[in-house]
């Protein structure tokens, strides 16, 4: 399998996951532009993707989803309340409702030779969900875009090869930061981002010896910093009492405007 994210923050979120047969997208929340010209560099075309994978309907996840749709006929999986949620949207008004494969969280189907489960994700948005992908064994995730996490998402994300997390938001630079207080508070809410400090709290939950890669994702631009991130998550892997040293396990930041580096497991 090879992982790679295309775009990761709050203004867009993009994420290849392939193998040799079957090539997918998680979310596409850049421009169709964008979108083509990184699969370029993976020797790919828009063409060559067996689907796109849809977390949930706001605008950083879908913003290019509609010229994406009016160029390929690739199937959109989604759940039903993201799918109404999108045709009912400015974004969504001209486009088949045909194009859209409902999916259920907890229920797997398949993409080619990869096998796909999504899972329940706290988040204010219709149905949310994250997703994780397998292919002989090996299995990648990407989960973000979630307030909280519960024992559920821990057993959904423990066993991961590679994993993309959220770590969205520091929470002093939210608090003193320039947004207005309902904002806030739905960022720090339960159906909000999860913090720095939670996302390496729940990393603390679900590492595990064969993990290749660990992603830290959709961080803020308003209210985080990369550097910041990633320190923050190490530290709460150091205080948590695991065995594993943060500096020997493969952490890295996806990248708001740049491809980000594959690993291929």
């Amino acid at each position: 399998m090879r992982f790679q994210p295309i775009a990761s923050g709050s203004s867009g979120n993009c994420c290849y996951i392939g193998t040799e047969r079957t090539h997918v997208l998680v979310d596409v929340g850049i421009s169709r532009k964008r979108t083509a010209l990184a699969l370029k560099d993976l020797d790919l075309d828009l063409k060559d993707l067996g689907g796109i994978l849809i977390t949930h309907e706001h605008s950083d996840h879908i913003q290019g989803l509609p010229m994406i749709m009016k160029a390929t006929e690739m199937p959109v999986y989604a759940t039903r309340g993201t799918i109404a949620a999108i045709l009912s949207g400015s974004r969504g008004r001209d486009l088949d409702p045909l194009r859209f494969v409902e999916i259920r969280a907890d229920v797997p189907f398949s993409v080619g030779d990869l096998t796909v489960r999504p899972m329940t994700i706290s988040h204010d948005a219709a149905e949310p969900v994250g997703y994780r992908l397998e292919n002989q064994g090996k299995k990648a995730a990407v989960c973000t875009d979630l307030g909280c996490y519960t024992d559920y998402t821990i057993d959904c994300l423990k066993d991961s090869d590679v994993l993309l997390l959220e770590a969205n938001h520091d929470v002093n630079m939210l608090q003193v930061g320039p947004y207005p207080y309902q904002l806030k508070q739905r960022i720090l809410g339960n159906r909000g981002h999860l913090s720095n400090s939670a996302s390496g709290k729940l990393l603390t939950e679900v590492l595990n010896d064969h993990m290749k890669r660990i992603w830290l994702g959709h961080l803020s631009q308003e209210n985080n910093l990369p550097e910041l991130a990633f320190e923050t998550v190490r530290v709460e892997i150091l205080c948590g009492g695991t065995g594993y040293r943060p500096e020997e396990l493969p952490i890295r930041v996806a990248s708001r405007k740049e491809v980000s580096e594959a690993v291929e497991f």
